[in-house]
């Protein structure tokens, strides 16, 4: 086959647009072809009723990488967020709440109300917590050093760990209990009462099927707070357009730069010669040849899926067989007649532009998860909702509104060999009855709902068992090891096969960093004289 592409890019996601536009602006000359009929992969805005549009799976915006923004000069194309006054709200049983965010301050004074050693403690939490998210935003943008590579995997190891080691032994002590203890053990040492604790620990649960309790679920809290949003560190925001708006934003931009992207265009199979990648083969038989291959689908799908067994090497087989899938994920939007009424606050207000947590306990979270290890799903789900159209009034009609409901702990796959297109009704039930303990009237305010359990996630946009992250963010693979040691630097395991999803380094999110250091990666393969940037 005679290759006229540069590089081919399996999905139009957003790692895969970011990959696309450097490779581009670099002179390679680069194609897309996604299997959906609109780019964004799981960052899209669609209406899913007259009048009422929202993200669809994708739905906040805070770990976009500020470099990807300014590179790519999203804003001068559109791009907006507005941040959120406050960043969560949570009811709380005996009717209180407790709100997080709008300054240390006013944090401080919330948590008085339930601890004043909590208040007290904060600062010193948020500290240590900023120090550890620094190595991060620091490792965010670097490809991992890939074991194997003999000299160059020593430098690139010594380089990145020269960062650690400058660390002082508080802080590499932080690093450490984050990276390996609980959500709840590392909270433990720092706070006491069950509210506060909840407030912080909700994001060691966020796209991960676990408990609070699980040993290396408080790294999953600290990915969530390495973000910003207009330049201010741990804060988050509203795209206001949807997710969508961002995706179409960086298509447009890798259109400029000549990328070709070719819309319902699913890949049955990605070719391989010589024990070289050359170039895939869509579902209506179409052969497109390139030099490199770059996948912007999850490790699962790509490597169970899309390539043939016998081009892939047994060790790397078993191992990806092994790789965790599944972050117990079930999304619905909802169109609303009016505001929700919640009985602890039922008048409008900031909280209504914040996330709204249903989940007032570490222990609340981990019943959650053991219901659903059990049955399925729990009868009270960990429910995150937000109200886009409180700051976009042009998702919603006038006085109407739209909800996302980023709802956990639902099993990729049901015990007992029960079928989600059977029960996600059911589940949504128990969702909606969650929103209605905290906010009655709430269901009675719904016109249109779209649910989305982990099979229809999967279906609908390729993430194997519903997991948004493309892959547990468990330390065994994180860094160097995501997906699989020796593989952790981009590269698969047949030649000319790249990866630039979020089951690579840094992970999970809509960051850009992974499309962004593989076309790094990609660009320095090319050679020592090949074109470069920085």
């Amino acid at each position: 086959m005679t290759a006229p592409y540069d590089a081919l890019i399996i999905g139009a996601g957003h790692n895969g647009l970011v990959c696309a536009f450097y490779l581009a602006r670099a002179g390679l000359k680069v194609r897309i072809v996604e299997a959906r009929d609109i780019v964004g992969g799981a960052a899209v805005t669609e209406e899913f009723a007259p009048g009422f549009r929202n993200s669809v799976a994708s739905y906040t915006v805070s770990l976009l990488q500020p470099k990807v923004i300014a590179d790519m000069a999203l804003v001068e194309h559109g791009y907006r967020v507005i941040e959120r006054p406050i960043s969560n709200f949570l009811p709380q049983p005996d009717g209180g709440y407790l709100k997080l965010g709008g300054g240390i301050e006013r944090t401080q004074a919330e948590f008085r109300k339930f601890s004043s050693r909590d208040a007290d403690a904060l600062p010193a939490y948020y500290a240590a917590l900023e120090r550890v998210a620094d190595l991060l935003r620091d490792l965010a943008l670097r490809a991992p050093p890939n074991v194997g590579e003999g000299m160059r995997t020593w430098l690139d190891g010594v380089r990145q760990g020269r960062r650690f080691a400058r660390l002082d032994l508080e802080t590499q002590r932080d690093v450490l209990d984050l990276f390996a203890r609980s959500a709840r053990t590392v909270l433990d040492g720092w706070f006491e009462s069950e509210a506060v604790k909840a407030a912080l620990g909700f994001d060691a649960v966020v796209g991960n099927y676990a408990s609070p309790d699980t040993p290396g679920s408080a790294y999953v809290l600290l990915h969530h707070v390495f973000g910003e949003v207009n330049g201010r560190k741990g804060a988050w925001g509203h795209s206001v357009g949807g997710m969508g708006a961002i995706t179409q934003i960086m298509a447009q931009v890798c259109r400029a730069a000549g990328v070709e992207i070719s819309l319902e265009s699913p890949v049955a199979r990605v070719l391989v010669d010589g024990e070289r990648a050359v170039g895939v083969r869509l579902v209506g038989g179409e052969e497109i040849a390139a030099d490199r291959v770059v996948a912007n689908v999850g490790p699962k799908l790509l490597y169970d899926r899309l390539i043939d067994a016998a081009d892939l090497p047994a060790d790397f087989r078993r191992r990806i067989r092994a790789f965790k899938v599944g972050s117990g994920t079930f999304r619905m939007n909802v169109a609303l007649t009016g505001l929700p009424k919640f009985t602890c606050l039922p008048e409008p207000g900031e909280h209504h532009q914040s996330g709204i947590i249903l989940a007032p306990t570490l222990d609340y979270m981990d019943r959650a998860f053991l219901d659903a290890k059990r049955y399925g799903w729990s009868k009270a789900p960990i429910v995150e909702m937000l109200i886009p159209s409180t700051v976009d009034d042009g998702l919603a009609p006038p006085g109407c509104h739209v909800a996302s409901l980023f709802c956990q702990q639902f099993a990729p796959e049901l015990p007992d060999g029960r079928d989600w297109d059977v029960e996600e009704g059911a589940a949504a039930d128990a969702i909606l009855d969650t929103v209605e303990a905290h906010a009655p009237g709430f269901r009675a305010s719904i016109v249109a709902q779209t649910r989305l359990s982990p099979k229809g996630l999967e279906r609908r946009f390729g993430l194997v068992g519903g997991d948004i992250m493309h892959g547990a963010m468990s330390l065994d693979q994180l860094w160097a090891a995501r997906p699989v040691l020796g593989h952790g630097g981009y590269r698969g395991p047949v030649r000319g096969l790249y990866m630039c999803g979020a089951g690579t380094h840094p992970g999970g999110g809509v960051t850009g960093a992974p499309g962004h250091n593989a076309a790094h990666v990609i660009l320095r393969d090319r050679g020592l004289f090949a074109p470069r940037w920085r």
